[in-house]
């Protein structure tokens, strides 16, 4: 199958697909973390190019709920609707399999509630991550591997995180700054067994 993996610069859902033989592409406006098949640009230019199956992630800045205190603000300068304009774009793309990702956010009521809600723990990985999918002609994924949630983190407001997400380390084992670029890609990054499991499971 040609395959678009929209908003995606780690590579990981693309070359899980590559993998088993699909001519996968992920597409983002940053380059390609790791060497693959990466078209860098809008992803509106080539939403229209004969694609077999789209696996979006659309950006949540302006749709997720962790975002409300926010969103009067948001409203009135014409951000969240570009967030809910483009989120239909990739919705009603022409393309006949369709899996949008989101996290728990505003598009659950402005669309439609989504068609399952996915955790990490689920597919292998200690970690907490309310993931929301929007299937079309897909089927929903089934859990391969049931593991603990993992560890959580109290913040001095009282606020509970998951633990990878409040703490995380670089690559180089030390732990990032607040807000760094760095942060913001790994809390964005597909988990590797999410990927696997579209891929061998979306195959079919």
């Amino acid at each position: 199958m040609k395959i678009l993996v929209a908003c995606e610069f780690s590579g990981t859902v693309r070359e899980a697909f590559a993998k088993l033989g699909h001519d996968a592409w992920s597409c983002d406006i940053e380059p390609t973390d790791i060497p693959g098949q990466h078209y860098q640009g809008d992803v509106l230019d080539i939403l229209a190019d004969g694609w077999d199956m789209l696996i979006a992630f659309p950006p949540c800045t302006h749709l997720a709920v962790s975002g409300a205190k926010h969103f009067e603000q948001k409203r009135k300068d014409g951000r969240q609707q570009q967030g809910i304009d483009f989120f239909m774009q990739m919705i009603n793309a022409p393309i006949n399999k369709i899996s949008i990702e989101n996290p728990v956010g505003i598009m659950s009521s402005l669309y439609q509630k989504p068609t399952q809600i996915i955790q990490p723990w689920q597919f292998g990985h200690e970690a907490q991550k309310t993931t929301c999918l929007w299937l079309k002609n897909l089927p929903p994924l089934q859990h391969t591997n049931i593991v603990s949630k993992g560890d959580f983190y109290l913040t001095p407001t009282g606020k509970k995180m998951p633990a990878w997400m409040s703490d995380p380390v670089g690559a180089n084992g030390k732990k990032l700054a607040y807000g760094s670029t760095e942060i913001k890609k790994i809390r964005n990054k597909t988990f590797q067994g999410i990927a696997d499991a579209m891929a061998k499971q979306w195959s079919i």
